[in-house]
């Protein structure tokens, strides 16, 4: 993927993308908050921050004689309506395997927020009047790799934040 960096406002304005990428971000939308949490939740101390985590822990530890059925707890802490996780294939490099969603013959931007569209040039350069752009020097591309560990900090930072890739791949200060 190719960050477009604005180097002086140090965020970033937007990516171009292909079809692999905007699969596994689209793939989020159908991804169980179960499924999410248990992703997301060990990755690292408080999990995701919230309430979910809580709730999250405490099926985990319910001794199943008060639960209905021993696959009542299973289907709380693994849902299967989603991707399974990218653990159990070596196949896949990003947190859970992902469907073909869009067609790979277009290039998409991706915003900061995780907007999603084709890529045009006149759209690029209407982004750059948009983001109030005056020093084209300060622009920086930047390319980056959507591994396993990209892919759960983006799942993480979009359910936390507007600035999903710029808290991703840019260095904090």
């Amino acid at each position: 993927m190719k960050l477009l960096v604005d180097t002086s406002a140090r965020r970033v304005l937007f990516a171009e993308a292909n079809k692999d990428v905007v699969d596994y971000l689209f793939s989020i939308l159908a991804l169980p908050i179960g499924t999410a949490i248990k992703l997301l939740g060990k990755e690292r101390p408080g999990g995701l921050g919230g309430s979910t985590c809580s709730l999250y822990a405490s099926v985990e530890k319910l001794d199943k004689r008060y639960l209905e059925s021993a696959a009542a707890k299973a289907v709380l802490l693994g849902p299967t309506t989603a991707p399974p996780p990218a653990a159990a294939s070596k196949a896949s490099s990003l947190p859970f395997r992902t469907k073909s969603l869009v067609r790979g013959v277009v290039t998409y931007t991706v915003l900061d927020d995780l907007t999603v569209t084709p890529t045009s040039a006149v759209s690029s350069i209407a982004l750059l009047n948009t983001f109030a752009v005056k020093d084209l020097g300060a622009l920086q591309e930047k390319h980056v790799q959507l591994a396993y560990k990209e892919g759960l900090e983006i799942l993480r930072a979009s359910l936390e934040s507007k600035t999903v890739l710029t808290d991703v791949f840019l260095e904090k200060p």
